[in-house]
Parts: C-alpha cells; structure tokens; sequence
C-alpha cells in the first residue's frame, strides 16, 4: 500500500536507461576492444541481456561500475541451444539480429507473454537481407531458431507499424553485413521514431556509419564495425515519467538530476504534456524540475506515439484532472508486456475514473478517485504508473509489486524516499 503525501520537495536521481543499457551492451559485444560502460542499469531485462551475451561467447563484468565488455569483433559464437529470454523485448529483438552474425545455431525463448509477442516483420526483413530465421511454434511469435550465416545485405523492406524495436535491431547488426544495407519503411510508417534515432546515435558513438536516407528509408556501411570505448549511460526517462508525475498529482516539486538537456530520449516530451496540463517545468543543462499545478490538472488530448510507455503514468495523471484526456497513438499498447490499454482501461475504473480504451486510444473522464486493489498482469509500467495516484487517496493497494524488477528492482523504496 502506497501513503498519500504531499505537497513533495525532493531532488533525486533515477536508474540508467534500460533502452540506452541494452543497446550499449550489444554494440560494445560486436566491438573491436574493450568498452566501459558507465551508469549501466541493473534490472532483470538488462540481466537477460547480459546473460544471454556470456552465453554467445562475450565477457562481461558487472561487479563494478563501470561495467567492462570484451568485445567479439562480431564474431558471436551460438551455443547450439535455446537462450531464455524471459519477457524482455528488447533482448529477443535485438539478440535475434545480431546472432545471424555468428555460427552454428541458437533459439530464443521466453515466458507464455513472449510467446504472444509478435517477431515476424523483423524475421521477414532479416530473411530478405540473407539471414535463416524462423519461428518455431506460434506463428510470428517466439520462439525463434537462427542459423548463423551471416548477413548478405543490400536492399530490405521493414514493416515498423507495430514496433521501432524491429528497425533498431536490424541497424545494430548492419555494420557488419557483407555489404550496406539500405531499409525502407513500409508505407513510410514509423512508430516511436525516437528510439531509432537513439539507436543511430549509440552506433555512430561507437564508429559505424548509420543514418537516415531521406524520411522514410536508413543506410548503415558495411566493413565499419563497432570499436570499444568508454560510455555514459544517461537516466532513463522512462523511469524519470514517474516522480514527474508524482509531482502533478501530489503537488510540490521534485528534480530528476543526470538528464542532459540535449537527450534525445522520447519519453522527456512527456515534459511539454505536463506543461499543457497546468504543471510548471523546468530544464538545465543536466536536470529537470517539475511543480504541481497552482489550481486544478487539466485534461489533455495528446498523441503519444512517440513514447508509449509513458502513458501509462500520464493516464493517472489524467484521473486527477478536472476536464477528460484522450490519449492517442498508442496501438503498440496492445503488444507490450500485456495489452495495456485493455488493463488501463480497468485499472483506472477501480479508482472511480470512466475510462474507455479504442484500438489506439484512451479516453479517461476523471470521477471521485478512491482507493482499490490494483491488478499489475505482471506488467512493471503498470505497477509504477498507479503507486503515483496512492500520493493522493489512501489505500491504493499494488498488487505483485515484485515485478518492478523488470526495470526499476529499488522503485518502492525510491517511491518511499520522496
């Protein structure tokens, strides 16, 4: 059970980005040398990583930070058996990429969720660019075989409608293709593009050569590999979502320092959607400061294709207001850990609000909030995003709050320390 509190006035830091960890540890994997990875987030998606890395051949320190990689030089040695990579999309994406890079085989499996999790639009590229990747049992679905032939290159088309995930795990293997490879957006369509762009920075900090052709289409050169170095893993604004919405609805002011002000991480636009809500936000040049509305939150309509997993906190958020909020763009919702607009849409209503969920959308009318039992579906966001509303009503109850491990294993005492 959550305390209300408030009005708040903390100034604190968050974990590294899980994005930006799980990049960095396979790009400094494929490396020519070592790399050092500072401010690396330990959470159990980022262990999947890192475990699933030691089992393709790569050293990896974690007993300090930073953490040292011993890079491969893109030669990943497959194992000849399943890797379980539990629930972390990042790593079944990713890791299916760049293990058509080694040889021998290996397969990836994870929980009864993953199973559910769609795969197939990245094997189709994958196959197109010369890989051997298939799905073993649920159509599209993990869990998938790699034969390790390597990639041929060239030209590919890449379905990225229901995933950026798709795209970044093709780029961060491209480098070491046999020849470029040039992708193009089916129907120029792009969901979270931010993450794509995150993930052209992290290769381009590590030597290779990315970039977008135009709008809808991205070039990565063959023959010029990732080489080690030392690198800062910025705080995950995903994570920052939280105490910034802790702010606007128990009032007060709470500082989120280790952000620089140049981050391209998509989820800090959640600040300018807290602005229009009523709250006052301010940036430096390493933090970010958010305060309570003087008067009533009010509603937003907002389209939050860009970064969807924090809707969830600004959903919440949303109950407290006094106008409804529609918040759009969010069928990648459907297909995360579980379908998250279907349990937004019951959470939210066990705390008094109306709420509705479309295919790509979420109304919430705000109503009297009062405390319930929140259900969790084994879904971290879900646990974080409606701890925020027990600041304000007493007696919100979070069920399985265990599962915060995913990302954030501290966030109940870090909620508490506010």
């Amino acid at each position: 059970m959550v305390a209300p509190r408030g009005p708040l006035d903390a100034v604190v830091r968050v974990p590294g980005s899980k994005s930006l960890t799980n990049r960095a540890l396979l790009v400094a994997a494929l490396a020519q040398g070592e790399s050092r990875l500072h401010g690396g987030l330990e959470s159990d998606d980022t262990r999947v990583m890192i475990e699933a890395l030691a089992a393709l051949g790569c050293p990896i320190d974690v007993s300090h930070d930073p953490w040292t990689v011993s890079g491969l030089d893109g030669d990943l040695k497959l194992p000849g058996r399943s890797l379980d990579i539990q629930n972390s999309g990042t790593s079944a994406r990713f890791l299916t990429a760049a293990s058509t890079l080694g040889r021998g085989w290996v397969e990836f499996d994870g929980t009864p969720r993953m199973r559910e999790r769609p795969i197939s639009d990245l094997i189709d590229t994958l196959s197109q660019l010369g890989a051997r990747v298939e799905p073993l049992e649920h159509a599209g679905c993990p869990p998938v075989r790699v034969e390790g032939t390597g990639l041929t290159g060239g030209a590919a088309s890449i379905d990225a409608r229901r995933s950026s995930q798709f795209v970044s795990a093709v780029l961060l293997a491209s480098p070491y293709a046999e020849r470029d490879v040039s992708l193009s957006l089916v129907e120029g369509r792009l969901v979270s593009r931010p993450y794509v762009d995150l993930t052209l920075d992290l290769m381009r900090a590590f030597g290779a050569s990315a970039e977008w052709s135009g709008d809808t289409s991205l070039r990565v050169r063959a023959g010029l590999g990732y080489q080690g170095r030392s690198y800062t893993i910025e705080a995950d604004a995903s994570a920052a979502a939280y105490p910034f919405c802790a702010a606007a609805i128990a009032g007060g002011r709470v500082r989120v320092e280790g952000i620089p002000n140049a981050s391209h991480q998509a989820d800090f636009a959640l600040l300018d959607m807290l602005a229009r809500m009523g709250c006052q936000v301010m940036r430096g040049e390493d933090f970010a400061e958010v305060r309570g509305p003087t008067g009533d939150l009010m509603g937003i309509d907002a389209n939050l294709n860009d970064l969807p997993d924090a809707a969830l906190a600004l959903a919440v958020v949303a109950a407290f207001a006094r106008s409804p909020s529609r918040l759009r763009g969010l069928e990648t919702l459907r297909i995360k850990e579980t379908d998250r607009l279907s349990a937004l849409e019951t959470e939210l209503g066990k705390l008094g609000a109306d709420a509705r969920a479309g295919e790509d959308f979420i109304e919430i009318r705000p109503g009297a909030i009062r405390g319930a039992q929140i259900a969790t579906y084994d879904d971290h966001r879900m646990a974080m995003a409606f701890s925020l509303a027990g600041l304000a009503v007493p007696e919100v109850i979070i069920l399985d709050p265990s599962c915060v491990s995913k990302t954030w294993p501290g966030y109940f005492d870090f909620l508490g320390e506010l």
